[in-house]
C-alpha cells in the first residue's frame, strides 16, 4: 500500500494565504488520507492521532472505543500502549540515577542476592534494561510468577556473553525496574506515579486505571476481534503496563524531545533516555526508545518491527561513550497487547512528533509507515529523501 501523499500547489498557496486554519485543515487532510484506509483494511475499531509540529498540537479521533457499546473515541479515551511502556521506565530508572537512588552499572547480584554467582547475577541494570542480558526470553515462561521468579533467573543459562547481543525481552527489562525500585526503597508503582507521571503533569496515565476513568477505557479487540484487556503479569507495571491518552502520551513525547520547564534531574533523564547506549544494525537503543539518524528513513524504521531482529539474538557495537546528536536523531517505538497497537515518532531537533493508539492490535509496519508519511508531508525535511 503507498502512503505517500503528494502536496499540491494549490493547497500551498490555500495555506500560505489563510495562515492557521488552513494549516489545521491540512493536517486534517493528510492524517484522514492516511489512517482512514488504514482502519478499514485492518478493522480497527478507534484511534487516536496526536501530532506536534511548529510548536502546535492537534489530536485527532477515530471511530469507537467499544463495538459493544458504540462510544466515540474522544479526549478522554484511555488506550494501553504495551511496550511503549518502557520509555516510561527507562526515563524513571534515568531519574533515580541522577537523584543518586539508583546506580545502573550495579549488577543484578548486589540489589538481589538470590542472584550472587549466578550467570544473571553478572549483568548490570543497563544490561537488562537494554536486552543484553544473555538472551533473557521475550516472555516468561508457563508457571513463572510473583512467587518463584527469583529462582527462574538465578537458574537461568544465558545463551551468549552478558553485554554482547541484543534479544529483545520483557522479563529482562522487567526484572530492571524491578530491581531499581527495590534499590530505591519504594514500589515501582508509586515510583512512576510521583517521580514521573505527575512531575509531568501527566493526569490521564496510568498504570492501574482508577474507577472512576474505567468508563473512558477502550474495548480493546483481538486479530479475531474477541474484546480483550491486558491481563496483570509478573513486571507487566515495568514492560507493558501503561494506559494514557493520546494527547496525554504527546505530552510525554514533547517532554522528551524538549524538557525545558521540568526540574534538572528530570531533564537529565528524559535527555539519558534517548542517548544511544549500543547500536545494533542502523539502530541504536536508548533506555525504552529505539534511535535512527536524522532525517528518518523509513527502511531503517523497519528494522524495529522485522521478526529477526526483534525475536533473534543480534551482536551489538558498543561505542565509548553515550551517542547522541543527529546519529540517534529519530526517535521510533512501537507497543502492543493482545487487543491494542500503538506506535511514536519524533525527531527532537525539528520538535516533530506523532503517537498513533489504537484498540486492536495491527501491523507494526503499517503503522512505523503511516507515521512516517503523515510526518514527510506536514515536514518535508523529517525523512530522507
Amino acid at each position: 500500500m503507498n502512503l505517500a501523499i503528494p502536496r499540491t500547489l494549490a493547497f500551498a498557496v490555500m495555506t500560505t494565504l489563510l495562515g492557521a486554519p488552513a494549516i489545521a485543515d491540512e493536517t486534517r487532510a493528510t492524517v484522514d488520507a492516511v489512517i482512514e484506509p488504514l482502519m478499514a483494511e485492518h478493522d480497527v475499531p478507534g484511534m487516536s492521532v496526536a501530532i506536534v509540529h511548529q510548536g502546535k498540537r492537534q489530536v485527532f479521533h477515530y471511530g469507537v472505543a467499544s463495538r459493544q457499546t458504540d462510544a466515540k473515541v474522544d479526549d478522554e479515551t484511555l488506550f494501553e500502549i504495551g511496550s511503549l511502556s518502557k520509555p516510561f521506565t527507562g526515563t524513571l530508572l534515568a531519574r533515580l540515577e541522577a537523584e543518586g537512588a539508583v546506580d545502573l552499572s550495579a549488577k543484578a547480584e548486589t540489589l538481589m542476592p538470590a542472584l550472587a554467582g549466578s550467570p544473571i547475577g553478572g549483568a548490570t541494570l543497563l544490561d537488562l534494561h537494554t536486552y543484553v542480558a544473555g538472551g533473557l526470553p521475550l516472555q516468561f515462561p508457563d508457571g513463572v510468577d510473583e512467587t518463584n521468579f527469583e529462582n527462574y533467573f538465578k537458574k537461568f543459562s544465558p545463551t551468549d556473553a552478558i553485554g554482547a547481543s541484543r534479544l529483545y525481552s520483557n522479563a529482562s527489562i522487567g526484572l530492571s525496574g524491578y530491581l531499581a525500585a527495590a534499590s530505591a526503597g519504594a514500589s515501582f508503582s508509586s515510583l512512576m506515579t510521583e517521580k514521573i507521571l505527575q512531575p509531568m503533569g501527566l493526569a490521564d496515565t496510568f498504570l492501574d486505571v482508577p474507577a472512576n476513568r474505567k468508563g473512558d477505557y477502550a474495548q480493546g479487540y483481538t486479530r479475531d476481534n474477541a474484546p480483550v484487556r491486558v491481563n496483570p503479569g509478573l513486571f507487566d507495571e515495568e514492560a507493558y503496563g501503561v494506559k494514557t491518552t493520546a494527547s496525554d502520551f504527546l505530552r510525554f513525547v514533547e517532554a522528551s524531545m524538549d524538557p525545558k520547564g521540568l526540574d534538572d534531574t528530570m531533564q537529565a533523564a528524559l535527555r539519558q533516555a534517548r542517548a544511544g547506549v549500543y547500536k545494533v544494525g542502523a539502530m541504536h537503543q536508548g533506555l525504552g526508545w529505539e534511535l535512527y539518524g536524522a532525517p528518518a528513513r523509513l527502511d531503517d524504521l523497519r528494522q524495529g518491527a522485522d521478526a529477526d531482529f526483534v525475536l533473534k539474538p543480534n551482536r551489538v557495537e558498543r561505542p565509548d561513550a553515550p551517542v547522541t546528536g543527529a546519529e540517534v536523531g529519530t526517535v521510533s517505538k512501537t507497543g502492543s497487547t493482545g487487543g491494542f497497537g500503538a506506535y511514536a515518532l519524533f525527531q527532537p531537533a525539528r520538535g516533530t512528533g506523532i503517537v498513533i493508539l489504537a484498540n486492536r492490535f495491527w501491523p507494526n509496519p503499517a503503522r512505523i509507515e503511516a507515521a512516517h508519511a503523515i510526518l514527510k508531508t506536514l515536514d518535508p525535511e523529517f525523512a530522507a529523501q
